[in-house]
């Protein structure tokens, strides 16, 4: 486990330094370094200033590349054997904890343990020799603990005196058992996540526990349990998989982390429940976006949305570039507490975050440059404590800025510290795994922006998670999710804060989700709507000509019954609003598109509701070509095709008397030719 994860927010002026820089005594000559050490400024503490004449000496000596600054640093043998001999020491005089439980009596079992490498989706098996205790110590809601001890695989003896600390777990009630194995694949993706989050040099490093399955195949029914270190110290949950966070647990280290899984995946997914000692946590969930895996806690785009309701970005946010969730003012003023909370934290930035990166995005455009510079560099930053600004932590202030950016500075590149490169074939399996993530940011601006020059092509709805966590978001509100207690406790429809709920879902629609686009559209045309039923606007001249406009919006992503409104209101001028006259060639576009709309919408939905049935629109159709007027051409033959293509729909739905009445136009229709 390392330094940083076992360090609290409390900790003042905490600056982690890699393993490889600590002070180390070398056969060099003293004059060299006394002439180098007033190049450093005096601010640098003691350790630092080792660290810096120690890398020099390393490039004297050649073992830095004088060429490439990118290639790894050779670690001196001499500090790994120091940390090595520490590490011994610290677990020789450190007294068991669990001593008096006496767990060596207990039988010695042989196990399969299942591991599974979340970066190349397999797992593997070995045989683990083990003790357990008989009786549980502990349980929560839905599992119950085990104390049990394990040998190393390379031990060459038995024992047990210095065996390994352990917890099995095991479901209180039965359940499949791909459940166990599920949740194992949930906490080492939940991992890898961790140490994607720590490559950007955060000022505090997280890790989540490994985790993983024994089975007694020697035992009635070849039981499983999860298998995780020990941990001491005080267990604190810091978010939950509902929103939910507590005072004295908010940190900013956790929050920012679940912040950036959700960037980092392009919002695929988000990591919450963050709970443990310190930043060595266990037992996390995956919200992904479509909700599937991950068991029953995921909650999807849902889950998404009680995360953010409850986030207020804090400077770690801002260090590694992460974009603010937009929020109405109104729960902008909620989260003050959380933003006070954050910003009495002792956290220190080191100015070496890097920010999040998005390496797949290098054209130009407003905010090309922006974006490519927020993905390639780390932004140059002076170290900066948490007491200092207390601005940085207000989710009001504004996002970083491509506009301001474009006048700023190019950044340099950073070097990877020797820790980072201490194993070749996992640093490169990690980089593939960088590789494949493309960030995205949490801004609606940004969003919509990255939509029009590369992921839209042509698509105007459809496609973006964050949209549909801004939809979540005003449904919650809609429910009373987020009412005060007593306006929950009671439904009561005054408690439900409306302005919140019609902001998400103005959010959702820029973003292009067609349900909030229908909704809102309807809405400001005094229609019936489905989402947000409750919500009302004023009827004026301007929300009608708004709501004409989103209802177009609808109509060009496939929506059957926007076609119909449009159709029709371009045909008798009800509902078309004051920037628009009546147009028959647009009612009969609108028409024909109504007509012929037999696949699926650009979200994949089909309204096959059968009030507006195909043979009435071709009727409609055929009379607006039959009189002529505004701007179309009278055209009685047209009017006469459609009139029989009206009456044999009509036949084909059990319409006798309709259809005779539409073949009966149809023949007038030939005789006006005539």
């Amino acid at each position: 486990m390392s330094v940083s994860s076992v360090l609290s927010d409390g900790d003042e002026e905490c600056i982690l330094l890699p393993l490889t820089e600590i002070e180390v005594v070398e056969e060099e000559d003293e004059s060299s370094d006394s002439e180098e050490i007033h190049e450093i400024p005096s601010s640098v503490s003691n350790q630092r200033r080792a660290s810096i004449l120690s890398a020099r000496r390393h490039r004297k000596l050649g073992t830095f590349a004088s060429q490439q600054a990118s290639e790894p640093v050779s670690i001196p043998i001499k500090n790994w054997r120091i940390a090595i001999k520490k590490a011994r020491e610290f677990v020789k005089f450190t007294p068991d904890a669990w001593a008096k439980f006496g767990l060596e009596k207990f039988a010695t079992e042989t196990a399969t343990r299942h591991r599974y490498n979340a970066l190349r989706k397999t797992w593997l098996e070995d045989d683990v020799l083990v003790k357990m205790e008989d009786e549980p110590f502990d349980h929560g809601a839905m599992r119950e603990c085990f104390r049990l001890k394990k040998l190393s695989n390379f031990s060459k003896s038995l024992d047990w005196n210095r065996a390994s600390n352990y917890v099995a777990k095991r479901y209180i009630e039965e359940v499949d058992r791909s459940v166990y194995f599920e949740d194992v694949k949930l906490q080492m993706d939940a991992k890898l996540w961790g140490e994607e989050y720590n490559r950007h040099d955060p000022p505090k490093k997280v890790d989540i526990m490994q985790v993983v399955i024994l089975e007694f195949k020697d035992r009635p029914g070849s039981p499983l349990y999860h298998l995780e270190h020990f941990i001491e110290g005080k267990y604190i949950k810091y978010n939950s998989n509902s929103g939910f966070v507590e005072d004295e647990a908010l940190r900013c280290t956790p929050q920012a982390f679940s912040h950036f899984t959700f960037e980092r995946s392009s919002h695929n997914i988000i990591v919450v429940d963050i709970q443990g000692v310190g930043d060595l946590w266990t037992d996390p969930q995956i919200h992904t976006k479509d909700g599937t895996e991950f068991g029953d806690g995921n909650l999807g785009t849902k889950g998404m949305a009680l995360y953010f309701h409850s986030h207020s970005c804090n400077r770690i946010c801002k260090a590694l570039n992460l974009t603010p969730f937009d929020l109405s003012n109104s729960e902008i003023s909620n989260l003050e507490r959380a933003q006070f909370l954050q910003t009495t934290s002792k956290t220190v930035l080191r100015g070496s975050e890097e920010i999040v990166v998005n390496p797949r995005l290098r054209s130009t455009g407003d905010i090309t440059l922006f974006l490519r510079q927020r993905s390639d560099s780390p932004r140059s930053s002076p170290r900066v404590s948490e007491s200092e600004d207390v601005s940085m932590s207000s989710s009001i202030s504004p996002p970083f800025s491509p506009i301001n950016f474009i006048h700023e500075d190019p950044f340099e590149p950073r070097l990877r510290s020797d820790s980072e490169n201490s194993s070749i074939t996992r640093e490169q399996e990690h980089e593939e795994f960088a590789r494949r993530q493309v960030s995205r940011p949490s801004c609606v601006t940004l969003e919509v922006n990255l939509r029009r020059m590369s992921l839209c092509q042509g698509q105007i709805t459809g496609g973006s998670v964050l949209g549909e966590v801004h939809l979540e978001m005003a449904k919650y509100h809609e429910n009373g999710r987020f009412a005060p207690k007593e306006g929950r406790s009671l439904l009561l429809e005054d408690s439900v804060d409306w302005d919140s709920a019609i902001f998400h879902l103005e959010k959702a629609a820029v973003c292009g989700v067609l349900e909030a686009i229908v909704a809102l559209a309807r809405m400001f045309l005094q229609l019936p709507h489905d989402v947000l039923e409750g919500a009302h606007v004023e009827d004026t001249e301007d929300n009608m000509n708004r709501g004409v406009d989103y209802m177009r919006m609808a109509a060009v992503a496939g929506d059957r019954s926007a076609m119909i409104y449009l159709a029709n209101a371009y045909h008798t001028g009800v509902g078309l609003g004051t920037e628009r006259e009546i147009d028959w060639v647009e009612a009969a576009r609108w028409y024909s598109q109504a007509i012929n709309q037999s696949g699926e919408d650009e979200e994949g939905c089909y309204d096959a509701t059968m009030e507006d049935p195909a043979y009435l629109l071709i009727a409609k159709q055929a009379g607006i070509y039959r009189e002529g007027g505004h701007g179309l051409e009278r055209d009685p033959e047209r009017a006469a095709e459609l009139y029989n293509d009206a009456a044999e729909q009509a036949m084909a739905a059990m319409k006798g008397r309709l259809a005779s009445k539409y073949f009966a136009f149809a023949e007038e229709c030939w005789a006006e030719m005539e």
